[in-house]
C-alpha cells in the first residue's frame, strides 16, 4: 500500500475512471489512510471542481463507497464528507453531464434506506435535487406531464427499452456473488488471519509484521467483495423496479391493443346477409351504410 500525500492523492484521482474496479481501488486506498480524512475530502472536493464534466460523477461515486465501507473502521469520512457533500451535489448537478440527477437520486435513495445520514441533511440533499429542477433551463420538449414527480418516484418514468434489459441481466452475470475465483481467495485466506488464539505464536517482531500485512490484505480483500456485493444488491433493487416497470408497460399496450380490436369486430355472416338482401331488394342502398365499421 503505497504512502499517502496529497500529491500521490491528486495524482490518483486524475487517474479516477468511471469503472467499478477504479472506483473501489481507490476507496480501499483512501479507506487505509483514513487518518488523512480531512485532508482526503478537501483535495477531493477541490478536484471535483476541477474536473471534467464527464467525470464529475464518478467523483460522487468515489465519496458514495468510501463513505458506506468506511463506516465499520470509523466515523471518520461520514463526519468529514457531511460539510461539503451538498455543495457537491448542487455542484456535479449544475456542471455535471445532462441527465445526470437519476444517478444522483439513486445515491441518496441509498443514503436514505440506510440512514447513512441524519435527516435534515439527507432532506438538505433532496432539496437540491428538487430546487434545482425548477431553476434549470429546459426547452418545451424536455418539460413532461409526470416530471415534477419525478423525484419521489422509485421507479424509472419511462418505459425501459429491451436493450437495457437485456445489457443489465448480462451485466449481473459477473457480478461479486458469481466471482467464484473470489470466493476461493477468501476461503483460502491463512488460519492466521481468521483464528486469534494463533496468535499466541507471535514470537518475534517479525512475525508479528507478517502477520499485520496479511491481516492487511485480508481486509482490503473482504472490503472489495463486501463493496462490491452491496453494489450488486443496489443493482438487483433497480432492475427489480425496472422489470416491473417494463412489465407494466407491456400489459398497457397489450389493453389499447385489445381495445382497438374491439372498435373492428369481424363481420359475422347475418351482418353480410342482411347487408346484401336490402341491396337486392333497394340497389340504390350502399352496402357500406348498412354494415357498422365497413366504411371506416
Amino acid at each position: 500500500m503505497s504512502a499517502f500525500s496529497e500529491a500521490a492523492l491528486e495524482k490518483k484521482l486524475s487517474e479516477l475512471s468511471n469503472s467499478q474496479q477504479s472506483v473501489q481501488t481507490l476507496s480501499l486506498w483512501l479507506i487505509h489512510h483514513r487518518k488523512h480524512s480531512k485532508t482526503i475530502v478537501n483535495v477531493w472536493f477541490n478536484e471535483l471542481k476541477k474536473a471534467q464534466v464527464s467525470r464529475k460523477l464518478t467523483f460522487l461515486y468515489l465519496a458514495n463507497d468510501v463513505i458506506q465501507n468506511s463506516k465499520k473502521k470509523g466515523p471518520e469520512f461520514t463526519q468529514d464528507f457531511a460539510p461539503v457533500i451538498v455543495d457537491a451535489f448542487k455542484h456535479v448537478y449544475r456542471d455535471g453531464e445532462e441527465g445526470c440527477k437519476k444517478q444522483l437520486g439513486r445515491v441518496l435513495s441509498i443514503w436514505q434506506e440506510r440512514a447513512v445520514y441524519e435527516n435534515n441533511l439527507l432532506d438538505r440533499l433532496s432539496q437540491v435535487l428538487d430546487g434545482e429542477k425548477k431553476s434549470r433551463k429546459r426547452s418545451y420538449e424536455a418539460i413532461q406531464p409526470d416530471d415534477e414527480d419525478f423525484a419521489t418516484q422509485s421507479s424509472p418514468a419511462e418505459p425501459p427499452q429491451t436493450a437495457d434489459l437485456i445489457r443489465a441481466l448480462q451485466e449481473l452475470e459477473n457480478a461479486a456473488s458469481g466471482d467464484s475465483v473470489l470466493r476461493q481467495r477468501i476461503s483460502s485466506l491463512p488460519a492466521e488471519v481468521q483464528d486469534t488464539s494463533l496468535l499466541q505464536r507471535i514470537t518475534d517482531k517479525e512475525s508479528g509484521e507478517r502477520l499485520t500485512r496479511l491481516v492487511e490484505e485480508a481486509c482490503m480483500l473482504l472490503a472489495d467483495y463486501s463493496g462490491r456485493l452491496a453494489a450488486e444488491i443496489d443493482d438487483r433493487r433497480q432492475l427489480t423496479r425496472t422489470l416491473t416497470v417494463f412489465l407494466q408497460s407491456q400489459k398497457d399496450g397489450l389493453v389499447q391493443n385489445e381495445q382497438k380490436l374491439e372498435v373492428r369486430k369481424p363481420l359475422s355472416f347475418f351482418h353480410l346477409l342482411f347487408a346484401w338482401l336490402c341491396v337486392l331488394c333497394r340497389p340504390h342502398i350502399c352496402v357500406s351504410s348498412l354494415i357498422p365499421g365497413l366504411s371506416a
